[in-house]
């Protein structure tokens, strides 16, 4: 699983103009699906989420993660950021996992963020999403898992 992660001071996610998922200050992740991947890459990058040291002390260095700052995590299905870019001018989605099992993932992965930690909101797995977000640094860092 792949997640483009955002330190934000808001985020939200609409569908069809309708909010769906909000947060203030926190993280905005961009969850990717991959065919080899299982519910122990789930569970591996909910961990990273959750650990990921992005907000600053008190000496301004990046050494605090969401959960001591009881930040929010909204989690937002995005496919193509399994899409091989290496050649050519078209994305390949060879590698992305099929619907149903990127769909089961996603919400593996957001279930276990709700069971583990309060401040969790989603976006809608398949769904045109509008994401509006303020990007605070900017801060953006890629994790597999």
């Amino acid at each position: 699983m792949i997640a483009l992660i955002q330190r934000v001071r808001m985020g939200k996610v609409l569908v069809e103009q309708a909010v769906i998922g909000e947060i203030e200050q926190g993280i905005v992740a961009l969850i990717g699906v991959e065919k080899a991947d299982t519910e122990k890459n789930a569970q591996r990058l909910l961990q990273r989420l959750l650990g990921y040291r992005i907000f600053s002390d008190a000496n301004d260095r990046m050494n605090i993660n969401i959960q001591t700052i009881q930040g929010g995590l909204l989690l937002v299905p995005q496919f193509t950021l399994v899409a091989d870019t290496k050649k050519g001018t078209k994305p390949s989605f060879s590698s992305a996992a099929p619907p149903a099992q990127g769909a089961r993932l996603f919400h593996a992965l957001v279930d276990g963020a709700k069971q583990t930690y309060q401040h969790v909101q989603s976006g809608q797995f398949g769904a045109d999403m509008q994401v509006h977000l303020v990007n605070d640094g900017p801060v953006t860092f890629w994790l597999t898992a």
